[in-house]
């Protein structure tokens, strides 16, 4: 903290010196003016209004373009804030991905097991019910046993000597002893077959509700494992309408910019001037408004306008008589025709030969630069055209230094065009029949180069 204090203190000293430094200059300057003579300060005006002149034209020619092109970063900002998104959208899109195969998966599993499970209730209720039939007949063939124990009791009552005493006879008596046996085998044998069920039925059952323990016990986890995936999942999709929420602002945050920046665009290209282009001659004809005429034809420029027709068909000091004379004649383009007003030409052209390139892709200087129609539902506005659009010759492109290169060009050689923007020359922008040098934002122009 100490550091910074030290910091800020040297920074306002230096900045107070600086101040009483100027300060000492300008009492000294007004010194000597106050003893100058009239003459030097008369003198000194065209100096002080050149300086004006300068100034105004630096607020008209530069500021819009700065301004025009902060939207620009501020649009490019966002969209690459959008692309950022994008991207993470994707990242969540292919988790939530994943998270959906791992939930059908447990849910598959869930499923299995779950069949498996009822499958073994079912067993387990049946071998209950058996379990329980088998033990009503252990009672039953018990009680039956008892029953013939009683009789078998009674009758060992009698000694051997009474039973043969009241037998009829030997094989009477024989017959008795084996029936007595023939049914105590037989009663023992169907409880020994009953216990042997019943241990079986029991070992069965304990196997079952092992069974359905386990599987209670698995399907418990796997809705476990799937509720926390699902818990995954909702937050994912949470971060993507976040996301989407977001995309969304950002883009009716670029929509307003691209509104605010049309209209910047739109002041640019009605008000920027070049403040480098040399003073015309004067031998410019009716055409000149201190630009030159880029060597349109005398008769066609000193004719009123549309008073005369062009060799082509169009009337004169119109923006199509002058790009399609410089085209053709001076770029010597003579494959190329073209029919109707500007802002139909990068549809009427003959596109075997002359294919239109889209909104700035691929531009070549020599182009023809067309604004299309208002009425052709252009995806950018009409800034100067309207209906009827207009048409340009492009003599620099974003982000270079003209070269001076064309013929006929009075722009001076090293002007620089800012990026997003295209230099271009053009008749009658000020829907006055006049030339003019401009420059035009790349994306509102449709393009027809050169071969």
């Amino acid at each position: 903290m100490k550091r910074i204090y030290i910091f800020i203190f040297t920074v306002l000293n230096v900045s107070v010196t600086i101040l009483m430094v100027k300060y000492k200059k300008i009492k000294t300057a007004k010194r000597i003016m106050n003893k100058t003579i009239l003459k030097v300060r008369l003198r000194s005006t065209p100096v002080l209004a050149g300086i004006s002149i300068l100034t105004i034209i630096s607020v008209f020619v530069i500021v819009p373009i700065v301004k025009a092109d902060s939207y620009q970063s501020q649009i490019n900002a966002l969209s690459a804030q959008n692309s950022s998104i994008n991207g993470s959208i994707a990242t969540l899109q292919g988790q939530a991905a994943s998270y959906q195969q791992s939930i059908n998966n447990l849910n598959a599993q869930i499923s299995a097991i779950q069949a498996a499970l009822n499958s073994n209730l079912a067993k387990q209720a049946s071998l209950k019910s058996q379990i329980a039939a088998n033990q009503a007949e252990l009672v039953v063939q018990k009680s039956i046993l008892g029953n013939d124990i009683k009789t078998m009791y009674v009758s060992g009552q009698l000694n051997t000597v009474e039973m043969l005493a009241t037998s009829s006879n030997i094989s009477q008596y024989v017959d008795q002893q084996v029936a007595y046996e023939s049914v105590q085998n037989k009663i023992q044998s169907t409880l020994n077959q009953i216990n042997s069920l019943q241990t079986s039925l029991e070992q069965q059952k304990s196997q079952v509700d092992t069974l359905v323990q386990t599987e209670s016990t698995q399907n418990q986890t796997l809705s476990s494992d799937q509720a926390q995936v699902q818990s995954l999942l909702n937050m994912n999709q949470q971060q993507q309408s976040q996301y989407n929420a977001q995309l969304a602002a950002n883009n009716s945050k670029i929509a307003s910019l691209v509104a605010a920046q049309q209209a910047a665009n739109a002041s640019v290209a009605r008000s920027v001037r070049l403040s480098n282009i040399p003073p015309s001659d004067g031998k410019g004809g009716a055409c000149d408004i201190g630009q030159g005429n880029g060597g349109y034809p005398s008769i066609l420029c000193n004719s009123p306008q549309d008073s005369v027709t062009d060799s082509a068909g169009f009337p004169n000091r119109e923006c199509t008589s002058f790009a399609n004379w410089y085209f053709t004649n001076i770029e010597h383009q003579t494959g190329f025709s073209i029919t109707g007003n500007a802002g139909w030409w990068f549809l009427t052209t003959n596109s075997n030969t002359y294919p239109a390139v889209t909104w700035g892709a691929g531009v070549k200087v020599g182009a023809l630069g067309i604004e299309p129609s208002s009425s052709l539902n252009a995806p950018v506005p009409s800034l100067h055209g309207g209906y009827y659009g207009h048409v340009m010759i492009v003599i620099g492109l974003p982000g270079t230094t003209y070269d001076g290169s064309l013929p006929y060009t009075q722009a001076a050689a090293g002007t620089y065009v800012p990026n997003g923007y295209v230099l271009v020359m053009s008749m009658n922008e000020d829907e006055a029949g006049h030339f003019m040098y401009n420059f035009w934002p790349i994306n509102y122009l449709m393009y027809i180069n050169p071969n």
